[in-house]
């Protein structure tokens, strides 16, 4: 059970310090925010991505998408969101992004895996429907990313 908790922790604190790293990633729409990055799995420890399934390579990445509405007393709620993308490189071919949700204590994190290519500059784009009365937002990004050999 310690040992649980102790994964869930150094898995929260990673998704977290991705997301402090990239603190300008994310989209206030309406009462809800909408963070997002992509990383490397090879930053996750041996013990977080087995925890939680997720191969370490140093040519795998990982989108974490998170959506939180923010409630009237100034606090925040986690938001279970719809979640529909792909990945695509210079050559136009596209990767579609299979996201699976991650609930840990007060914190929802939605993780699609996907193929790094060397030294590329990698479009994401995504439809997060986190509301289902309204419309998915779209979410675009590029990020290039290196592979150490």
């Amino acid at each position: 059970m310690l040992r649980r908790l102790l994964l869930s922790m150094a898995f929260a604190a990673t998704l977290l310090g991705t997301l402090n790293a990239h603190a300008e990633q994310f989209v206030q729409v309406g009462n809800y925010d909408i963070h997002y990055s992509a990383v490397s799995t090879s930053f996750l420890t041996p013990e977080v991505a087995q925890a939680h399934n997720i191969q370490r390579s140093a040519n795998r990445g990982l989108v974490n998408v998170s959506v939180r509405e923010r409630m009237e007393d100034g606090s925040t709620r986690p938001v279970s969101a719809g979640i529909q993308g792909y990945v695509s490189g210079l050559t136009g071919t596209q990767e579609p992004l299979s996201f699976r949700t991650v609930h840990d204590g007060d914190a929802t994190y939605h993780l699609a895996p996907f193929t790094i290519r060397h030294d590329e500059a990698m479009r994401f784009e995504m439809d997060v429907r986190y509301d289902r009365n309204s419309a998915p937002e779209t979410i675009n990004f590029m990020q290039r990313f290196y592979i150490e050999y």
